[in-house]
C-alpha cells in the first residue's frame, strides 16, 4: 500500500488512476506529475518501486497545493465571501448553488430531499 501526501492508493489501479484519489489531483495533473517523474503511467502501484514513489511525492509537494492544506484554502475562500455578505456568499450560507443554475425545479442535490408540504391534496367528496 503506498501513501501519498498522506492517503493510501489503492494497489490494483493504475498509477494515473490511483493519484486521482489524492483531493486536489485530477487526470490531467496526474498525468503531468507522472510525466515528470518519468513514470509510466499504465503501471500498476504495487509495481512501483520507493524511488519512483518518492520522486512522485517530491514533484507533488513542490508543485501542487493539496489534501488538508487545500480545503482550508477553499474553505477560507467560501468564509471570506459569507463575511462580506456577497451574494455569492449568501448562497453558501443558504446551501442553494452559488453560480447561477435555476432552484424552481432542480437543485435537489445542494437543497436535500424534497419536502412536501401537507394539506395540499384534494379531499374526495363523501356520499350522502
Amino acid at each position: 500500500m503506498a501513501r501519498i501526501s498522506g492517503v493510501t492508493i489503492p494497489n490494483e489501479k493504475q498509477v494515473w488512476v490511483a493519484l486521482t484519489y489524492v483531493y486536489g489531483i485530477g487526470d490531467k495533473a496526474s498525468r503531468d506529475i507522472l510525466s515528470k517523474a518519468g513514470v509510466d503511467p499504465t503501471v500498476r502501484v504495487k509495481h512501483l518501486n520507493d524511488s519512483e514513489i518518492s520522486r512522485i511525492q517530491d514533484i507533488i509537494t513542490e508543485k501542487y497545493t493539496v489534501e488538508g492544506e487545500l480545503q482550508r484554502i477553499i474553505a477560507g475562500n467560501i468564509k471570506r465571501l459569507k463575511d462580506i455578505k456577497s451574494y455569492r456568499g449568501s448562497r453558501h450560507t443558504a446551501n442553494l448553488p452559488s453560480r447561477g443554475q435555476r432552484t424552481k425545479t432542480n437543485a435537489r442535490t445542494r437543497r436535500g430531499k424534497k419536502i412536501t408540504v401537507g394539506g395540499t391534496a384534494k379531499k374526495v367528496a363523501a356520499k350522502t
